[in-house]
């Protein structure tokens, strides 16, 4: 046994070396020499761990992101021999399975809609057809999101925090690259302009397709449970699909289902100091407040979500106990970081935002939540699509 760990920190300190050496510089076909040469193989768990030690260590997560092309490639060998699919991506309904077949059907959009009006002159119909061909591509949101949303939660619950934050870093460029590339098409820029955007947004896509399916995939079937899996598989059905006529899944789980644990008083109600609720009124009521609440301990951590029926974000149960810096992108995580430090130093007890969203006017509320005596419990977010209280004029003062 000591042999074996001994080993595993040996090959964990070399993967460390050689991300450290791409990172200083140092070619491909350098470090992929000095692979070949100290391994046989490589388990997408030891690559995880290596990344996390040198987040550990002080190297931003912004430089193994901009790393993250680099090493998929110098560990792509290894990583697929020893990865093979596992029997539950071949189960119908299983996330693993669903991951799977929707990166086929991105893969289908880019090889059938995009790819071939790049390899030729760009007409003004061929230019209509490769905006309708990243407009489809653009889906890939949902597909994210669910990834972001439900799956990182349960990885960081097992500790592996390293691949989620440079995973979500890179979704979000790609969405980014896409979004650019049929704006360049509406904004008329330049065929060679239009053709490089939208060629490297497709090969990010590629790219991603293969760091979930030989990494991502065989990292986390290493790890979650039955129980976790059904958890993702009911959230994942909950929150929707690219594909249609997804089965259910679902493994047997002892000791599931039970109902949640509620402080009631001897006649069954829900006691605050200015009425009382039963549980099922309490929670119809916050599900119909005309706006979207969510709320986060003192320690940082997701504790309840309201569930209106016109949600503006996306929130999962995963997200509950998750801690409160992994449920946003890398690129703005310090913003709410910032936030809450303020709150709990008392310089602040509320932050507003307000942003274009589509068709919706969004106005994001925080507020500091402190007891009678001024501690502080947390802070809950108010969500709430304005633009129909902004279109009212007049008044009304009689019942249509």
């Amino acid at each position: 046994m000591s042999e074996q760990i001994n080993n595993r920190e040996y090959r964990k300190n070399a993967i460390k070396d050689m991300l450290r050496q791409l990172h200083e510089g140092k070619s491909v076909d350098e470090v992929k020499a000095q692979f070949a040469a100290a391994f046989d193989g490589v388990a997408a768990g030891e690559i995880s761990a290596a990344e996390q030690e040198l987040i550990n260590e002080g190297l931003p997560v912004a430089e193994i992101q901009n790393l993250c092309d680099v090493h998929a490639a110098v560990f792509e060998g290894s990583v697929e021999e020893i990865h093979a699919p596992l029997d539950y991506t071949k189960v119908g309904g299983h996330p693993t399975n669903v991951l799977i077949l929707e990166n086929r059907y991105l893969q289908d959009i880019i090889g059938r809609k995009i790819r071939p009006f790049l390899a030729g002159a760009l007409t003004r119909t061929a230019l209509g057809a490769l905006k309708d061909g990243l407009e489809a591509l653009a889906k890939i949101d949902l597909h994210y999101s669910r990834k972001e949303n439900i799956i990182f939660p349960f990885m960081e619950k097992y500790g592996i925090t390293a691949p989620p934050q440079v995973m979500w870093g890179v979704d979000d460029e790609i969405r980014a690259l896409i979004k650019e590339a049929i704006a360049l098409i509406e904004e008329g820029a330049s065929v060679d302009e239009i053709s490089q955007k939208a060629e490297h947004a497709a090969d990010q896509v590629e790219e991603m397709i293969y760091k979930e399916e030989s990494i991502l995939i065989p990292m986390v079937l290493e790890v979650f449970t039955l129980e976790d899996w059904n958890k993702i598989a009911s959230d994942s059905a909950a929150e929707g699909y690219l594909i249609d006529n997804v089965p259910l899944w679902k493994a047997p789980v002892t000791g599931e289902g039970k109902a949640p644990q509620v402080n009631l008083s001897g006649t069954g109600a829900i006691v605050l100091p200015t009425g009382e609720f039963a549980l099922n009124e309490l929670e119809q009521v916050l599900n119909h407040l005309p706006f979207d609440i969510t709320f986060v301990d003192k320690n940082d951590v997701v504790k309840y979500f309201s569930q209106g029926k016109d949600r503006i974000f996306v929130r999962t149960k995963a997200v509950i106990g998750r801690n409160v810096s992994k449920c946003h992108p890398p690129a703005s995580v310090h913003v709410v970081e910032n936030i809450v430090a303020d709150f709990k130093s008392g310089k602040k007890d509320h932050e507003d935002f307000w942003i274009n969203m589509g068709d919706t006017y969004v106005y994001i509320r925080y507020f500091a939540v402190r007891d009678e005596a001024g501690e502080y419990l947390g802070v809950v977010e108010v969500t709430q699509d304005i633009k129909p209280i902004q279109a009212i004029t007049g008044e009304k003062r009689l019942v249509e």
